[in-house]
């Protein structure tokens, strides 16, 4: 299965809903001048998701076992970079819960 059919496979899971490629958007984030993630952004629309048109998704990790990240169009992730700086807040918050 390819990347994108993979993401659509956890899309589907995830979220309950057909996704449609869209397209590819590189985005790279940096905080205090460091990049903290740097990747390809998948966007997809959504068919018949209550309460998104569109999600954006990625992978990263190891290849022959990634971790995905979904992302629904919803403020404040409204763009492809802002999904990315709102997985990232979650992952932080995340850690800070566990730490």
């Amino acid at each position: 299965m390819n990347p994108i059919e993979q993401l659509k496979d956890v899309i589907r899971k995830l979220h309950g809903a057909e996704a449609t490629h869209v397209e590819t958007v590189p985005v790279k984030e940096t905080f205090q001048g460091q990049t903290v993630w740097e990747g390809d952004v998948e966007v997809f629309d959504l068919a018949d998701h209550p309460k998104a048109s569109r999600v954006y998704a990625w992978s990263h990790g190891d290849p022959d076992n990634p971790q995905h990240i979904t992302v629904l169009q919803i403020p404040p992730a409204v763009t492809p970079q802002k999904a990315v700086q709102v997985a990232i807040a979650g992952m932080f918050r995340e850690q800070e819960g566990n730490a």
